[in-house]
């Protein structure tokens, strides 16, 4: 599958370790808008029995997830697995274990963007979406953030990008 998609361009401006950066920044905005979600009381009323376990148990599921995707940004900007599990109280070996698969998953993503769905005409991407479509997903956290009062361009200000190719210069005589 080496067709080219409509996010080729942009995400070929994007190093690896800014893609894996707005994936943890995607996915912190998920842990943060589940957790706010559990703030507000006024519908606790509408919510039936375990309603607010269900929504602390999903909280745990995207930490998890946000957790997932900060090894995969710490790995993609050379830390060691040494350093990543001495936050988790964990030894390197642990932690290697335990992230590899999303490791993996990652790396793969990179060689095969996207798989054909059961009926092989609509491609699926492989890449979580703020890596897929990292345009889009850097205008989304901009407006995240600004809305949240962090700052105007707090995600895409500080991402890594990649090199841009330079035009060979014309020589006027």
């Amino acid at each position: 599958m080496t067709e080219t998609t409509p996010y080729d361009a942009d995400r070929a401006r994007f190093t690896r370790q800014a893609l894996a950066r707005l994936v943890l920044c995607d996915d912190a905005v998920s842990v943060a808008d589940g957790a706010a979600a559990l703030v507000a009381t006024e519908n606790d009323p509408d919510t039936g029995p375990g309603g607010r376990v269900s929504q602390a148990f999903q909280l745990i599921e995207l930490a998890e997830r946000a957790l997932a995707a900060a090894v995969i940004y710490e790995r993609e900007r050379g830390s060691s697995w040494a350093e990543i599990a001495q936050y988790m109280g964990l030894d390197a070996a642990e932690a290697e274990a335990r992230f590899i698969p999303s490791l993996e998953g990652w790396n793969r993503a990179f060689d095969v963007p996207y798989r054909l769905d059961e009926t092989g005409r609509k491609r699926i991407p492989q890449l979580p979406t703020a890596a897929y479509d990292p345009a889009c997903a850097c205008e989304h956290l901009d407006r995240w953030a600004r809305l949240q009062r962090i700052g105007t361009e707090a995600v895409s200000s500080g991402l890594v990008m990649a090199a841009q190719e330079k035009e060979p210069s014309s020589t006027t005589p």
